[in-house]
């Protein structure tokens, strides 16, 4: 009998660590998202620098993660001391898994890999600086952007992280009531919050505003790309969200995932029918990129609370926060806070709609912790985005020059354009 109940947790610890893997990689797959979405909402000539930026995050933020990042939030000291491995599990052994966990420096984990929970985070890592990109693109300096990204990825995202999921005290001073169940706050606005900071001291793109308050579209070069990146990131988030249950093994466990997978695809759903119907009201036509930034919008706003709604609840989460969108892209533009992809809308702006969406099925969240521990966030990531951004302002400047920006930062950053058949001035 022992032996039988031995066997059964080892193929539940293979199966959780297996299935957070799986959703990891799901995640990870938002970051090719991410780059097909700005890529397609840029103009052709930013293009190879989008891109550029997008990918080159990804591993900046994996390997600061690994130095000090994980360290920071959860514990560990990974970079030097490895992880161990899980020896194979005898019938008076099975205990020692939790023990093989602790061990390697993840704390007491029991039901899955250290190392599966390690690549699960920091693909969320990722996902919040890619945030950051989009909102910045056309005029910031290459390097200056991954400059930020080491700060923001090894320390700024951890240090909140570990006052959120982890449940430390933040400085010491009090401990937050805070429920938000894959990050419509810590990642989504926080990676909003670090973008406001960057887009406030760069300023807008050059011709954006005119002096009588007109505001001049800049069309995105390559709508099907934008749309391919929605899918993308739609996808991913099954594996966002789906993921964050920690585990599957038991039937409540596999029927709570079951909810999470189909109350975020009813979000996604609502938001992007929500945003269309706006557009058509405020625009008269049906606008393609509110609908993508809708559906993204509406996946924002079930990530605090996606296991608790009901289908039809999820679904009005989710619209509600595609109205919103629409809204705030239109009133970020009013106040000339220039956005290229509407990034600070989706993630910032509606992340907060989701933060207090949690209050509406989950009996245990109160407003009061749920208002605590955004303004936390937000305090700490722009407060601290701020001064970093300041300092590379200062040491090697963020924008590049006039003549860069117009030319395109293709060929000023990377010396090679995504389309020199169509946009090249050269014979």
């Amino acid at each position: 009998m022992e032996s039988n109940l031995n066997h059964i947790f080892e193929l539940q610890y293979a199966m959780d660590t297996f299935y957070f893997l799986v959703c990891g990689a799901l995640v990870m797959w938002m970051a090719a998202g991410f780059a097909m979405l700005e890529a397609g909402l840029v103009r052709a000539k930013n293009t190879t620098e989008i891109l550029t930026k997008n990918i080159a995050l990804f591993a900046v933020a994996c390997t600061m993660y690994l130095i000090c990042g994980y360290d920071i939030m959860y514990g560990g000291g990974i970079f030097l001391s490895g992880i161990t491995t899980v020896a194979e599990m005898d019938d008076a052994a099975v205990a020692g898994v939790l023990a093989a966990s602790t061990e390697a420096g993840f704390g007491d984990m029991g039901e899955y890999s250290g190392a599966s929970d390690f690549f699960f985070q920091v693909v969320f890592v990722a996902t919040a600086m890619s945030i950051v990109s989009g909102a910045v693109a056309e005029r910031m300096k290459l390097w200056a952007f991954l400059a930020f990204a080491v700060v923001m990825c090894g320390v700024i995202y951890p240090m909140q992280g570990s006052w959120t999921w982890n449940g430390d005290s933040v400085f010491g001073i009090y401990e937050l009531s805070y429920s938000d169940y894959a990050g419509s706050g810590i990642v989504h606005m926080a990676g909003a919050a670090a973008a406001l900071a960057g887009v406030l001291l760069l300023g807008a793109r050059k011709g954006k505003y005119g002096a009588n308050g007109q505001i001049k579209a800049f069309p995105g070069a390559n709508l099907p790309l934008a749309t391919l990146g929605t899918f993308i990131l739609w996808m991913g988030w099954f594996g966002f969200n789906g993921g964050s249950t920690l585990k599957l093994g038991g039937i409540g466990v596999a029927n709570e995932v079951a909810n999470v997978f189909l109350n975020t695809n009813a979000a996604a759903a609502g938001g992007l029918i929500g945003a269309l119907i706006v557009a058509r009201i405020m625009f008269g036509k049906a606008d393609l990129t509110m609908a993508l930034n809708g559906a993204l919008a509406g996946l924002v706003a079930i990530t605090a609370e996606p296991a608790d709604p009901s289908p039809l609840l999820a679904t009005i989460i989710g619209a509600v926060g595609g109205v919103i969108v629409v809204f705030s892209i239109v009133t970020l533009d009013k106040l000339r806070i220039d956005d290229p992809v509407g990034a600070i809308s989706v993630h910032g702006v509606v992340g907060i709609w989701g933060i207090f969406a949690v209050l509406l099925s989950d009996a245990d969240a109160t407003f009061m912790g749920q208002l605590v521990g955004m303004l936390t966030i937000f305090v700490w990531v722009f407060g601290t985005s701020l001064i970093v951004w300041g300092i590379l302002k200062a040491i090697m400047g963020i924008r590049v020059s006039e003549e860069d920006e117009y030319e395109g930062v293709d060929l000023s950053e990377c010396g090679m354009e995504a389309y020199p058949e169509f946009v090249s001035t050269k014979p």
